[in-house]
């Protein structure tokens, strides 16, 4: 599955400000999106990553990203960062 990957990254961002500064920066490798998040807190992660060229996974919940991302809480985004 392809949380499993986000799961076992060492450098990551969780939510979508930090993901944005991340993208911004040219840091990010792959970039995680909740489906069932709202889309004007997604569309500009989902615009960045696009326009970069970036793997976009897009996962079933906020609340499945979260728990991948090691947080109690949902997530509407995250990321994999350049080591």
């Amino acid at each position: 599955m392809s949380l499993e990957r986000l799961k076992a990254a060492r450098k990551k961002t969780v939510g979508t400000k930090q993901t944005v500064k991340a993208l911004e920066k040219g840091k990010t490798r792959v970039v995680y999106v909740a489906r069932d998040a709202e889309e004007h807190v997604t569309r500009d992660v989902i615009q960045l990553a696009r326009e970069k060229g970036l793997e976009l996974i897009m996962v079933d919940s906020m609340a499945a990203l979260g728990k991948a991302c090691g947080i109690e809480v949902g997530a509407a985004a995250a990321a994999i960062l350049e080591a």
